[in-house]
């Protein structure tokens, strides 16, 4: 019995070591530099839990398909908060073919502030636009009571360096004309120019 008791007692203890270890040979996940004409973004790709949207994601910046493209759109929900949209803008030269969708229930990811998730018409169609959450905009989830759309959008990474940049994006000036429908007035005039978007090679 007393020998259950210790035996129990420092499986206990080596519990949290053991889970440090386990974190510390877990891989990195990669990071996105991202110039653009109003400063550095840096993004974090979900490559584990949006696989397929991460690699989509990736891919558009391995082959230097967003360098000279633009955050083109920025919708204001509240003061300080809303999306900014940026990528190929159905550019036909630039585009790849549509990918599932990932919705975020099966994720388990979430439209908190930072988040970047892809843009897109039917589950289904998203290709090689993207946008950023300023403030948290859980109406993008897929499933909940609230949501704008029932499948919702697929979050695959967030930003962790430069969200002041993409605040003043929100912020930036925009066309009262351009844009269909809900999207007048949503416009940004004149655009952010996405110099580069590179990988961060591993330390």
């Amino acid at each position: 019995m007393i020998r259950r008791l210790l035996l129990g007692l420092a499986a206990a203890l080596l519990w949290p070591a053991l889970a440090v270890a386990q974190d510390a040979v877990s891989p990195a996940l990669p990071r996105v530099q991202m110039e653009t004409s109003a400063g550095r973004i840096v993004i974090e790709v979900e490559v584990a839990k949006a696989p397929i949207t991460a690699a989509n994601f990736l891919r558009y910046v391995d082959e230097h398909r967003f360098d000279g493209m633009t955050f083109y759109r920025a919708m204001k929900a509240a003061p300080g908060m809303g999306l900014v949209q940026g990528g190929t803008n159905n550019d036909p030269e630039r585009t790849l073919p549509p990918i599932v969708h990932e919705p975020t229930t099966q994720t388990g990811l979430s439209h908190t502030d930072g988040a970047v998730s892809m843009a897109r018409y039917a589950p289904g169609t998203a290709t090689g636009d993207f946008f950023i959450s300023v403030g948290p905009t859980p109406s993008y989830d897929a499933g909940r009571s609230f949501s704008v759309d029932p499948d919702g959008f697929a979050v695959f990474g967030r930003v962790v360096e430069g969200m002041e940049i993409a605040r003043a994006i929100l912020d930036a000036p925009t066309s009262p004309t351009e844009g269909e429908g809900f999207m007048r007035g949503q416009m940004l005039e004149p655009k952010i120019t996405i110099l580069q978007a590179w990988r961060e090679s591993p330390s």
